[in-house]
């Protein structure tokens, strides 16, 4: 019997990508983990963080549905541990012009990335405050600053996460409860291909690492910070976001995001994943 008594952390969207590179760093730093995603790979990800001597319990729900964020919750609580650390960082994206999406899609994106994580933050938030301690961290966007040509709804909803964070950031000062909101620009994962934006510039270029990305998170939510854009890159591109009229970054982000837009084959983009997803030997 593991009598061994650990810090708890919920990560979501932790089967790959920057919510498991997050995953990792708690288990480093000696948390117990619940992790969740909506397909199977969160079940191996799971074996993986075990092995680093922590308990990790995965739940594989679908965060864009009121009966999914239920699901996460039991699992919470069946693990009999108090959240000391919520990140909150599940997403999903959309590429194309919105009135050529699938509606179903569309709203899928504003379900998982608005809906199930406040429901989420609601419930967990609330037992952090009851308790005087707890760290929140949302993964925001820097995209959450510029009009979303042919990202529009993704855009949109960063937008809303970016402004939620530091609103609920202050209605919790001196409650013990911190928030931060880690922006972070194009990432390598497999957000672009599961959004279909691999025939896009911003889908085929380079991108950030993002267990460089998660490591800026993560260290920015243990010392309490309220927003962290990663990448000086993204700190330029952010910059710019407060300068530049609404309609030139509408235009800039057309020029990345529009379809037909790649640099690269598709081929080479998925080549390029599979090398990064590749174990390390």
């Amino acid at each position: 019997m593991n009598s061994v008594v650990r810090p708890l952390a919920v990560v979501t969207g932790a089967s790959t990508g920057i919510g498991l590179e997050l995953a990792r760093l708690c288990a480093e730093n000696n948390f117990d983990l619940v992790i969740a995603a909506d397909e199977p790979r969160i079940h191996e990800a799971a074996a993986e963080l075990r092995g680093r001597g922590i308990e990790c319990t995965p739940v594989e729900c679908d965060l864009a549905t009121r009966e999914g964020v239920a699901e996460l919750i039991d699992a919470i609580e069946r693990s009999g541990g108090e959240v000391e650390a919520l990140l909150a960082n599940a997403g999903r994206g959309l590429g194309g012009a919105f009135l050529d999406e699938d509606l179903e899609a569309a709203l899928r994106v504003a379900h998982t990335n608005i809906d199930g994580t406040i429901c989420l933050i609601h419930q967990v938030g609330n037992d952090m405050r009851a308790r005087a301690r707890g760290r929140i961290l949302i993964t925001g966007s820097i995209a959450g600053l510029m009009p979303g040509s042919y990202q529009a709804v993704y855009n949109g909803s960063k937008a809303f996460l970016d402004s939620f964070a530091v609103a609920l950031n202050a209605e919790l000062k001196d409650t013990g409860v911190t928030v931060t909101c880690l922006m972070p620009g194009a990432t390598e994962t497999d957000f672009f291909e599961r959004a279909g934006m691999l025939d896009t510039k911003v889908g085929t270029q380079e991108k950030a690492d993002a267990a460089d990305v998660a490591k800026v998170g993560f260290e920015a939510m243990m010392k309490g910070d309220l927003k962290v854009v990663a990448g000086l890159n993204n700190k330029l591109r952010a910059a710019m976001s407060h300068v530049l009229p609404d309609s030139t970054l509408a235009k800039m982000h057309a020029r990345e995001a529009a379809p037909g837009t790649a640099k690269h084959p598709v081929e080479e983009t998925k080549s390029r994943q599979e090398r990064k997803d590749r174990p390390a030997p």
